[in-house]
């Protein structure tokens, strides 16, 4: 296994553990990298940036763990200043995120606060103007995903939590951020193929996927007439602290990820690449589109 090079030519399905890995069952909601087990690779020994995002401003947000703390560290090396965002809960993986960043030489801050609050989504768009004085890349990518096999045990609290942090915390950022993003800007959901091929267990989750996907598709369309390019990524099953805090039933982890043709979960620097593709000028002819990065469970 040659995984802490990502550029070596390799077998992608022998690139990292496959499904047969043993997981630790399970850890409270919201999850922390610092109790993941097995550790997740965010690219921190592997991802070598070439000056793709030099310049550029970008607030991402769940950026503390999981995919996004692999594309902020890679947009950190790529030469972006970066504010990630992160509930006041995850601050030990916030910390260990921004050193990350640091390392790579250019401006991080973390702004703590829970974005299913309007409110505190107004602010940190703010804050992140305060801090890097512009905003050119904006990063979606928190987001809640909690298994409940009946729908009768499915509350309308939950149902609702879901879709306010992963559909309407997305709407308030657009809109905040919208005002100050110039000309060649780009917006980046995260989707899920959950949002194409939805779980049962996953009712609100995938429901707030497909809401993305289309929202995505949406407002690519009303934004390009500013120069905005507005796109979405959608993962596949990743190892992430979303899944060991409730996002999938404990019985399930042991084989979680087997079942696609690469026969093994993806990890967070797995995803990084698509992002910075997306962020960057290469994908100048690329907006209202989903890129899949899903271990073979193609999109249609």
């Amino acid at each position: 296994m040659n995984a802490r090079n990502q550029y070596a030519m390799q077998d992608p399905r022998k690139q990292y553990a496959t499904g047969d890995t043993h997981y630790d069952k399970s850890q409270p909601d919201p999850g922390l990298d610092t109790k993941l087990s097995p550790q997740a690779d965010h690219g921190e020994d592997s991802y070598q940036g070439s000056g793709r995002l030099q310049g550029r401003k970008a607030l991402i947000t769940g950026g503390d763990s999981g995919i996004g703390r692999a594309v902020a560290i890679a947009f950190a090396r790529e030469g972006a200043d970066v504010v990630i965002s992160y509930l006041p809960s995850e601050q030990p993986d916030a910390e260990t995120t921004l050193q990350q960043l640091k390392k790579a030489g250019v401006n991080a801050y973390g702004v703590p606060g829970d974005i299913a609050d309007e409110a505190f989504c107004k602010a940190l768009v703010a804050q992140t103007i305060s801090k890097l004085g512009s905003i050119d890349i904006l990063v979606n990518n928190a987001g809640k995903q909690q298994f409940v096999a009946d729908l009768a045990d499915l509350s309308t609290k939950q149902f609702t939590q879901t879709f306010t942090t992963n559909v309407f915390a997305m709407f308030w950022l657009c809109k905040a951020a919208l005002t100050h993003m110039p000309a060649g800007a780009s917006i980046i959901n995260t989707t899920s193929i959950q949002s194409y091929q939805p779980s049962a267990g996953l009712l609100d989750y995938a429901s707030t996927k497909g809401a993305i996907t289309s929202f995505t598709k949406a407002l690519a369309k009303m934004l390009i007439d500013k120069g905005i390019r507005v796109n979405a990524v959608a993962p596949g099953p990743i190892w992430t602290p979303l899944q060991q805090s409730g996002g999938q039933p404990p019985e399930k982890l042991d084989n979680f990820g087997k079942h696609v043709p690469l026969g093994r979960p993806g990890q967070p620097a797995e995803l990084a690449p698509a992002y910075v593709y997306l962020a960057s000028q290469e994908s100048s002819y690329v907006t209202a589109e989903v890129i899949g990065v899903t271990g073979g469970e193609h999109l249609p």
